[in-house]
C-alpha cells in the first residue's frame, strides 16, 4: 500500500477547468501546495504552455520562470507548479502583461488582460 502524498497526476484525472488535450500525453502537471486548492487552481505551466502560448515544452517554461520573470500577485515564483487562483494577477516582466485569472460562463479559467493600474485591485465581495 502508497503511504504519503501523491506526486503524480494522470491527464484525464486533471480538473476540466484547465481544458488539456485528453492524448497529448499519459501525464498532467500536478500544482504544488499552496493558497489554493487543486481543483480551484491553474498550475503556472499550464498557464504559459497550455493558454498563453508563449512555451512549447517543459523546459521551456522551467527557463522562463527560473528567470525570475513571474509574478503572481507581485511576488517572483520560481515554482512553475505554483498553484494560480480564482482572482489573482500574474504579471509578466518582459512582455509588460498583466492577466487576471478569471473564469468565464462555462465554468473554465480564462486569462483576463489588465491595465496596469488594476494589477493592485484585488476584488472581493463582503457579506
Amino acid at each position: 500500500m502508497a503511504r504519503g502524498i501523491i506526486k503524480h497526476m494522470k491527464r484525464m484525472y486533471a480538473p476540466k477547468q484547465w481544458m488539456l488535450d485528453k492524448l497529448k500525453g499519459r501525464w498532467a502537471p500536478k500544482p504544488s501546495a499552496g493558497p489554493h486548492k487543486l481543483r480551484e487552481c491553474m498550475p503556472l505551466i499550464v498557464m504559459l504552455r497550455e493558454r498563453l502560448k508563449y512555451a512549447l515544452t517543459y523546459r521551456e517554461v522551467k527557463m522562463i520562470v527560473m528567470q525570475r520573470l513571474i509574478k503572481v500577485d507581485n511576488k517572483v515564483r520560481s515554482d512553475m507548479f505554483y498553484p494560480a487562483g480564482f482572482m489573482d494577477v500574474v504579471t509578466i516582466e518582459k512582455t509588460k502583461e498583466n492577466f487576471r485569472l478569471l473564469y468565464n460562463t462555462k465554468g473554465r479559467f480564462a486569462l483576463h488582460k489588465i491595465a496596469k493600474e488594476e494589477e493592485t485591485y484585488k476584488l472581493c465581495r463582503v457579506k
